[in-house]
């Protein structure tokens, strides 16, 4: 994988996970309410998967923002 592309897969992680923080829920309450598995949260927190897009829209309902926010760095 190119740098530039882990890098932005790093700051959209961040974005996931600062969001999912601050409502307060827990990477299992995330997997149940956007059907993503828990594993797959975990990757994409810590920069270390890359996704599709539908994905993000998946984690952006469960999370009930808008996908536009994991870009918000």
């Amino acid at each position: 994988m190119k740098e530039k592309d882990e890098i932005l897969l790093k700051k959209i992680g961040r974005q996931v996970l600062q969001i999912r923080i601050e409502k307060g829920l827990s990477q299992e309450d995330v997997a149940f309410r956007c059907e993503v598995d828990r594993g797959k949260i975990s990757k994409i927190e810590n920069g270390s998967a890359n996704y599709q897009i539908t994905t993000l829209v998946d984690l952006a309902h469960g999370l009930a923002v808008d996908v536009r926010k994991f870009f918000e760095f």
